[in-house]
């Protein structure tokens, strides 16, 4: 057992005093070094070793005065000697020792002065020996007290997860996999954690590898075995001949070495693995993202990205301070000064219990229990008021036995509870240098709740009542409709029971919909990271209607979308909202905007959040085949459904018309989104109203047609063996017979605007593009405005981050000026044609180019405000703040069109929206 601050403190001032006059090295040296050991309780003798002879770089012999292997080396002068040439004649050691035993940490001294130095943080430390008691804390790391909090971006994550691959490739390649090389995976890990965060010795692991075992490393498994046994054993219950290395490891108990395992196989390169592992600071490695790098491990496609898709602190951050944090806080700081009061708050947060259904590594569950031990940390220290902490053990009430989780893998689950159990020791480890009070919870005997199943098979009530839960939290998986497997299907109609058209949303919505039933007649409040297409298109109606309908809930708080960023080296990134929802109501709620994906979030206190994400009443907005305004529908363009058959490339156009120019009039330009975006040229046959002789005398052509027939034919789609019939057509044909304005599906989130244009019938627009058959320039002019950009950003799915602009979500349910006058269409047109003329000075350049926000013409981003403009006044004459003003003004609009208050019987055609 460490000692407490106090004691160290003590200690440390009695060996300034003892050691006030020495100062020859030769005679006094090792005595000196094993009175500094003793002020921590360390036996010199156990650690490190005196005259450690190596080679230098000049091949001569050098004597280190001490080694402490891994940790620290001193080197002793005689008072009033230099102590730089001490630490250079320090690090000209360092060449003739192995790499996992460099020290961290030199101190030289002379007798009067200590300096010591830490070279990896590059920091050095300079003062008299009469004031190592203030220094004290200084060498922590001695003591066993390890305090820091590390930043998770620390690159020794990755460099242990990497090193932890090569162990766990070396033993699947003998054989040893699945549940057994798992569990002796996160057995090894814990060791590693243990013997530099203080649960064991300082190197004591490492030592008895090093000691007891083989260079070859053919006994190191049968030596692991038996230490896996004693960590299992109480000392009372050991065998009273036991070697005393393995006598002196204590009693860990938690269930995590209770399992016999069969022995696994170590050759010498192995040993070596494991030995560098041994050499990290595995104090420096945060187990809240170590888990999930550790997972990633395990899987070889994964690895080429390592730490790519561990979750920041600072996401994890954003979910739980609105879900809990930020009122606990607040309500600690109302009642600091009331000690009753105070003491009440302190058994409220021991009392909280908060699930992750969909846990992982226990990311989110680690940073929770972090946070709420550092809280009742501050509650303590308030309680105490400065008064000196005998018995700490009788003030810590928060522990891991308030977090459950559901994991559906085995392994990540096994992690989270190994995770759960080392942070906790961190933060006894703070304890202890908070309260100078050594405090540790050996054998482990408190226990998390981490259940290995299908979270939405379960039935969660089995796993913690509903009595005493007080918090979901998570970031269930991000599965799209396309790439969920057979399994999760079956989740998802299991779940959706009913609910038509449920087969479009993604495999996330099936925590929300299960949790919604989970806390009905409950104060529970849950929190989910989700894909941000769950608050978008056509997944918004299905969802929300539900839960709004049949489960009543309420949005209390939420983060619009932003870029869920990994601080790993693959920095994998996906656009995301949280929702934190109740089964019941509260007054203001908390709404958290971002001008930037990768901005910071701005808080805007509202009384209502829509499932939109906006402060608007509770409404979802469905699919219409139709629009709700008299407009001229839109529709897709073409599908040719050929293969690339009845694709033409520049070169194969030219070749064809280059030997037979009656072609010519058969070829039209075919424009999908890329050609559209980019400029590029491509081409198609379009064979309606031919001359049969004269296309039958075109072989390139004739062969293409065979080339369709053939492939239609073998279609295992009914509709599409139909079309074998008819190989010279398209496979749908929409396409206009006069001019018509053209929209990309899909636009890059990047520019502000989409851009649209106006299209002549001889260019032929595929299915990858909207058209709206009309070159009428006030429909034009409002669809490339400001305010439908707003619109569909809002309302319209996402492919990836980029806008799609959904002809049923977004165009059909867009509220369009209610009765613009006479002078505001004419406005509008003429705007509309400056846009389009103002391109024309441009054409050598693509509508990519011109719309990149960094390279837009300025006349063009003018002409753009002034359609704007021009716009926004055909809806109302004052002006809108942003855009959340916009979209509640749209909203209302909406409700008006679709509410009742706007009927057929008195609707008035918006002027110039004439159906063409």
């Amino acid at each position: 057992m460490a000692l407490s601050w106090n004691e160290i403190k003590d200690r440390a001032l009695k060996f300034s005093k003892d050691w006030a006059f020495e100062t020859n090295e030769d005679a006094e040296a090792k005595s000196f070094i094993d009175a500094f050991f003793h002020v921590f309780d360390i036996s010199r003798k156990r650690i490190a070793t005196f005259e450690t002879r190596v080679k230098k770089l000049d091949n001569k012999d050098g004597y280190i005065d001490m080694l402490w292997k891994g940790v620290i080396l001193i080197e002793m002068k005689s008072r009033g000697r230099n102590l730089d040439k001490a630490y250079k004649q320090a690090t000209d050691y360092f060449p003739g020792l192995k790499e996992y035993d460099l020290p961290r940490y030199i101190l030289v001294s002379d007798f009067e002065k200590f300096r010591l130095y830490d070279l990896e943080e590059d920091k050095r430390e300079d003062f008299f020996i009469k004031d190592f008691y203030k220094h004290v804390k200084s060498f922590g790391f001695i003591a066993g007290y390890q305090t820091k909090i590390y930043p998770s971006q620390d690159p020794v994550n990755i460099e242990a997860a990497e090193r932890m691959g090569q162990l766990h490739d070396q033993l699947k390649n003998i054989g040893y996999r699945g549940h057994e090389l798992e569990i002796y995976l996160v057995r090894l890990l814990f060791c590693l954690f243990a013997e530099d965060t203080s649960i064991f010795e300082k190197r004591q692991f490492q030592d008895y590898i090093e000691i007891k075992t083989k260079t070859d490393g053919s006994d190191l498994a049968g030596h692991l075995s038996t230490l896996f046994h004693v960590l299992n054993k109480p000392r009372e219950e050991r065998l009273t001949n036991l070697d005393e290395h393995l006598n002196d490891f204590p009693y860990v108990n938690g269930k995590l070495f209770e399992e016999n395992l069969s022995p696994a196989s170590f050759d010498t390169e192995m040993r070596n693995i494991l030995l560098e592992c041994c050499a990290l600071d595995w104090s420096k490695i945060s187990p809240a993202i170590f888990g999930a790098m550790f997972q990633s491990v395990m899987n070889p496609d994964e690895r080429r990205n390592l730490g790519a898709h561990y979750t920041s602190e600072k996401n994890i951050l954003k979910l739980i301070k609105p879900l809990f944090l930020d009122d606990l806080w607040k309500e600690f700081e109302t009642k600091k000064s009331d000690k009753k009061q105070l003491a009440i708050f302190h058994r409220k947060i021991a009392s909280l219990n908060f699930l992750d259904p969909a846990c992982g590594c226990g990311n989110f569950l680690i940073i929770t229990y972090r946070e709420l031990r550092l809280l009742e940390i501050e509650v303590i220290k308030a309680l105490q008021k400065g008064q000196q902490v005998t018995n700490v053990n009788n003030l810590i009430n928060v522990d891991v036995s308030q977090f459950y989780g559901i994991e559906y893998k085995e392994f990540p689950a096994r992690i989270a509870e190994v995770a759960l159990w080392l942070v906790d020791h961190q933060m006894n480890m703070l304890v202890s240098e908070e309260f100078g009070e050594y405090y540790i919870r050996l054998p482990l005997r408190k226990f998390s709740h981490i259940v290995h199943g299908n979270a939405l098979r379960l039935k969660w009530e089995d796993i913690i009542e509903k009595e005493k839960l007080n918090y979901i939290l998570g970031n269930p998986p991000f599965i799209g409709k396309q790439k969920q497997t057979p399994e999760q299907r079956e989740d998802m109609i299991s779940i959706f029971a009913g609910v038509k058209s449920a087969g479009v949303l993604d495999y996330v919505t099936a925590w929300y919909l299960k949790a919604a039933q989970y806390i009905q007649g409950t104060k529970i409040i849950s929190a989910f990271v989700s894909t941000n297409s769950i608050t978008q298109g056509e997944q918004v109606s299905i969802l929300w209607s539900v839960l709004f309908k049949f489960y009543h809930l309420k949005i209390h708080f939420a983060h619009r979308t932003f870029n869920w960023t990994s601080e790993g080296r693959g920095k994998a990134i996906v656009h995301v909202v949280i929702i934190g929802f109740g089964s019941y109501d509260i007054g203001s709620k908390s709404l958290y905007d971002y001008e930037h994906l990768n901005g910071e979030a701005h808080l805007l206190k509202v009384s209502n959040i829509n499932p939109y994400l906006i402060s608007y009443r509770d409404l979802v907005i469905p699919s219409r085949t139709k629009p709700i305004a008299n407009v001229t529908p839109m529709q897709n363009g073409s599908m040719p459904n050929d293969d690339g058959h009845l694709i033409l490339s520049s070169e194969e156009r030219n070749q064809i018309i280059r030997k037979h120019p009656e072609a010519e009039k058969y070829i039209k330009k075919l424009v999908g989104a890329v050609e559209f975006i980019n400029n590029l040229d491509r081409y198609c046959l379009w064979l309606e109203n031919i001359n049969i002789k004269e296309v039958l005398a075109i072989p390139e052509i004739v062969q293409r047609l065979k080339q369709v027939k053939e492939f239609r034919s073998e279609s295992t789609r009914e509709a599409t063996r139909k079309l074998a019939d008819f190989p010279a057509l398209f496979g749908e044909r929409r396409q206009p017979t006069a001019n018509y304005i053209i929209a990309p599906v899909v636009s890059s989130v990047n520019r502000k605007y989409m851009p649209l244009d106006i299209y002549p019938p001889e260019i032929i627009a595929t299915n990858l593009c909207n058209i709206i058959p009309t070159g009428n320039l006030f429909i034009f002019g409002v669809t490339q405005s400001i305010m439908m950009m707003t619109w569909m950003a809002n309302i319209g799915g996402r492919l990836k981050s980029d806008w799609r602009f959904t002809k049923d979500n977004v165009y059909n349910n867009f509220p369009w000026p209610l009765n613009p006058s006479d002078k505001q269409v004419k406005i509008i047109e003429e705007k509309a044609q400056a846009i389009i003329n103002i391109r024309a000075e441009f054409k050598e350049n693509s509508l990519g180019d011109m719309y990149n926000v960094l390279t837009m013409p300025t006349a063009l981003a003018r002409a753009h405000q002034e359609l704007d403009k021009a716009v926004d006044l055909a809806f109302r004459p004052q002006p809108f703040l942003n855009e959340s003003k916009r979209m509640e003004f749209l909203f209302d609009l909406y409700e008006t069109y679709t509410g009742g208050f706007f009927t057929k019987k008195n609707a008035k055609t918006s002027k110039g929206q004439s159906k063409v």
